[in-house]
């Protein structure tokens, strides 16, 4: 009789969540958040609880009594994972740890998790890592002196190098290589806007709270493939694809990395390269879960990062997303000039569309100027205000070709020359 071979699945470890209200946000709303995160990393949260304080413990940053309760659940319902909705001091982790005798993450510890999950580019790992070693070097505590390395032979022996500050020197020569590579990844990302800029290519953002509906936007609108799945950050590589508007321009639609409130500083200066494109963008749609609760707040938390990105001067589009899960159109939320869609049915994307095409930019016009020495300050505007693509200084001034935008065109009327073949035209007739 042949032998029968089972396999047992691995179960999701077990998560209970904690939360500490201090009053300075949400704290029911955060802990919400924090659910979906948890099993959007694969967990199963089973169970959370919460304690109203005035400011977190500085030892185990709840009180000695919620922690028994939480060491005495632990243990009844069998939990593998303490998940804290607040950044933790090593301090902190390392004593709850020792009380509840169960493995402790903060929100900062989860959301990197995810983050190393879902990065498929190169780029997107290297971000990761980056923020993962920032967060982890200051956390690092060593065993004491047993954990040293001893050298051999006069004037070596002694305490020597401990573990922790081997581990702290290998850490700090892996950021400095991961600054290296990113700059170069950033500086080819440059070059590849600057080649946009001077084609005249239109980029177009797609931002927003994660889970908002961006992919899924993205492949309605470009049959892009993006992996668009019903989970917090399935996305974080940013796609770039080609979209042709009704009237016929084409732009270039860039899918970014969703956002959450309370974003960690690491993530934020990790992932500033990537954000940075949204902020470079000619146009930006804020894409909100219209049938979120939490709407209004999602727009806000992406509006204040733009902000902080410098994009206060670029057109926003606000586009209120699955809007065919809201009961009745007035419960959908209106923002001014926004746009209500449906990204998985398509309804509303002729709107879109047509708002998207409003709001494109002035179209640069191509001329050939011949400036006067007396028109260095306008010279200086082109240059400012346009693009130049060459200059020369002649016996009249100054010889230039340049893109530049409607508002310029009637100052340089006066000082508009023909192009070299269009002379050598008029002269053969």
């Amino acid at each position: 009789m042949p032998r029968e071979w089972t396999t047992q699945e691995e179960q999701p470890e077990r998560a209970l969540l904690v939360s500490l209200d201090t009053g300075e946000f949400d704290a029911q709303a955060s802990l919400d958040e924090l659910y979906e995160l948890v099993k959007s990393a694969g967990a199963d949260p089973v169970a959370s609880v919460m304690q109203k304080r005035p400011a977190p413990d500085t030892a185990c940053c709840v009180g000695s009594g919620m922690l028994q309760e939480i060491a005495e659940t632990c243990r009844i319902q069998e939990i593998d994972l303490l998940v804290f909705d607040r950044e933790l001091s090593p301090t902190q982790i390392r004593n709850i740890e020792d009380c509840t005798e169960t493995h402790v993450v903060d929100r900062t510890m989860l959301i990197l998790d995810i983050f190393a999950q879902r990065a498929r580019s190169n780029e997107g790992k290297l971000q990761v890592e980056l923020a993962q070693l920032k967060y982890m070097l200051p956390r690092l505590y060593g065993k004491g002196l047993q954990m040293s390395r001893l050298g051999g032979g006069i004037g070596t022996r002694g305490p020597g190098e401990t573990k922790l500050e081997s581990d702290r020197r290998h850490i700090r020569r892996r950021i400095s290589a991961l600054r290296e590579q990113l700059a170069l990844v950033e500086k080819r990302r440059e070059q590849v806007r600057r080649r946009r800029q001077k084609d005249g290519v239109v980029t177009v953002a797609l931002v927003g709270y994660t889970n908002a509906g961006k992919s899924t936007l993205m492949n309605q609108l470009t049959q892009a493939g993006v992996l668009a799945e019903d989970k917090l950050f399935a996305t974080l590589d940013p796609t770039a694809r080609a979209l042709k508007l009704p009237g016929g321009k084409t732009v270039m639609l860039i899918d970014t990395v969703g956002l959450v409130r309370r974003l960690p500083h690491h993530l934020v200066e990790a992932f500033r390269s990537t954000l940075e494109q949204a902020a470079e963008a000619d146009i930006i749609l804020n894409v909100c879960d219209a049938s979120s609760p939490e709407a209004r707040v999602h727009l806000d938390v992406t509006a204040s990062l733009l902000a902080e990105l410098g994009c206060k001067d670029t057109p926003v589009i606000p586009v209120m997303n699955k809007c065919d899960l809201v009961p009745a159109l007035m419960d959908c939320p209106s923002v001014g000039e926004g746009v209500r869609i449906s990204a998985l049915h398509g309804g509303g994307i002729d709107k879109l569309l047509e708002a998207v095409e409003q709001a494109l930019p002035e179209k640069m016009k191509q001329v050939r100027l011949l400036l006067p020495f007396s028109q260095a300050g306008l010279a200086a505007r082109i240059r400012r205000e346009g693009e130049v693509l060459t200059e020369e200084y002649v016996a009249e001034g100054l010889r230039i070709d340049a893109s530049i935008p409607p508002s310029l065109s009637a100052l340089v009327e006066a000082f508009e020359i023909p192009a070299p073949e269009e002379s050598a035209g008029e002269t053969g007739d």
